[in-house]
């Protein structure tokens, strides 16, 4: 059993027969009256999302949720394509299932394949990934005055915000939970 007070970000608990996870929480104290726990959850099953609030006293049960390591290998339109290292068994998991980090991932990397009950609601890439920038325009010198940044196009496709040292052909290393520029790899 887990209390509203302990929500966090990505955790699962049953509620009204559905399993719900954890999109985004925040407590809350007014100055009068009782604290709450304002949160955003989203259905696994029905992938629907739900601004909702807690008494931080109220208990839910703790929804078992599988992790497997599967290995990303390909896209066909909406299908992407992930292989089980133990029984190289192909899973396709729709597009609607991935979350918006999943730009960062490139073919043949690690993923987590998260699933309940055996229907899968959604894949983690990995926390770190370092990519080759293949666009970006060149920093100026002597406009370093502050920590500026400009935009910069890994890989994968996925635009992301740098410092100006970087150049093309760089690799980088990518925080994919922030979606920042993490160091030069």
């Amino acid at each position: 059993m887990i209390t509203a007070g302990d929500f966090r970000n990505g955790m699962t608990f049953e509620e009204d027969g559905n399993v719900m996870q954890i999109v985004e929480f925040q407590h809350v104290k007014p100055g009068k009256g009782a604290a709450f726990v304002r949160t955003k959850v989203r259905n696994v099953i029905t992938g629907s999302v739900v601004e909702k609030t807690y008494n931080p006293t109220a208990k839910f049960p703790t929804a078992f949720v599988e992790r497997k390591d599967m290995e990303y290998s390909y896209n066909d339109g909406d299908l992407y394509y992930f292989m089980d290292p133990e029984s190289y068994d192909m899973v396709p998991i729709n597009s609607g299932e991935l979350s918006d980090n999943f730009k960062f991932v490139k073919e043949n990397m690690m993923c987590k394949v998260l699933s309940y009950k055996g229907k899968v609601f959604g894949v983690e890439p990995p926390t770190f990934v370092e990519l080759e920038v293949t666009d970006t325009e060149p920093g100026i010198k002597g406009d370093t005055a502050t920590n500026a940044t400009k935009p910069a196009t890994v890989e994968t496709g996925a635009e992301i915000k740098v410092p100006l040292f970087i150049n093309t052909g760089d690799r980088i290393r990518i925080d994919t939970r922030t979606c920042e520029y993490m160091e030069r790899a």
